[in-house]
């Protein structure tokens, strides 16, 4: 659903708001940074999983508007993989949580912990996303965030690019955080300790094959990164010379 939002922000400021370009999209670059950082020191400051994740959605919201504001094609192309990315990363990772709370009634960090030993296969669809969401290479968000930092050091926007990556380290720390608690801390003495075989085989079947499939696809974005990029470079090329998609929504008249 905010990736909605933020096709409407791209779509709006590509076809409506484009006379003065430079004082719209600067005043998106300042909001998109703060809304990086402030979504990202949020979830840092979190304790229970679920509320870390949702901090991450306003953090990742900021790197796609970041890509408008930069108003490149290589920019928005960025944008619109970290768009697709993000919405399988975050799903399964909202997924993960969920399961989660089935076999452990909380979410809360504290009272986790030895889930990589207890439910092995939830502990490696977690990893996927969760690297995912980080940006680690070869997975599809170091491809998006790699972009959108390219774009920035090409119009010569150093703090911008810092800030990126910056926000993806403190990204990658609150995963860390997650995964030290959850999954390799001892576990919590008041709860269940079996892990996945709390779950009937029914349950284990409808909670485990939507998050596989979000993770093997989140997974061969990244392997082939090459063509998405050549995908979403064609739709970012579209969307700044919006012409093609005004004939074909409006028609020719004809």
């Amino acid at each position: 659903l905010t990736k909605v939002g933020v096709y409407a922000l791209v779509r709006t400021f590509t076809l409506l708001f484009t006379q003065e370009v430079p004082f719209t999209h600067n005043l998106i670059l300042l909001l998109s940074a703060l809304t990086m950082v402030t979504g990202v020191l949020g979830a840092v400051a979190q304790w229970e999983m679920r509320r870390l994740l949702s901090f991450h959605i306003i953090s990742q919201v900021g790197y796609m508007t970041l890509g408008l504001g930069l108003y490149s094609p290589l920019a928005l192309a960025g944008a619109i993989i970290h768009m697709i990315h993000n919405i399988l990363a975050k799903s399964n990772l909202f997924l993960v949580s969920g399961v989660i709370q089935q076999l452990r009634g909380s979410t809360e960090l504290s009272r986790l912990g030895g889930l990589s030993r207890s439910a092995p296969g939830l502990s490696l669809l977690f990893l996927v996303s969760a690297l995912a969401l980080a940006g680690i290479p070869p997975l599809p968000g170091f491809w998006s965030k790699f972009l959108l930092i390219w774009a920035a050091l090409k119009q010569e926007s150093y703090l911008l690019a810092a800030t990126a990556l910056a926000v993806g380290l403190l990204t990658l720390l609150s995963m860390t955080k997650i995964w030290g608690k959850a999954f390799w801390g001892t576990p919590h003495e008041e709860g269940p300790q079996d892990g996945e075989r709390h779950l009937p085989t029914g349950a284990r079947v409808s909670f485990f094959l939507p998050m596989t499939t979000l993770a093997l696809l989140s997974v061969t974005m990244g392997l082939l990164a090459q063509p998405l990029f050549s995908l979403a470079l064609r739709a970012a090329e579209q969307l700044l010379n919006p012409g093609g998609y005004i004939l074909a929504v409006l028609g020719g008249g004809g």
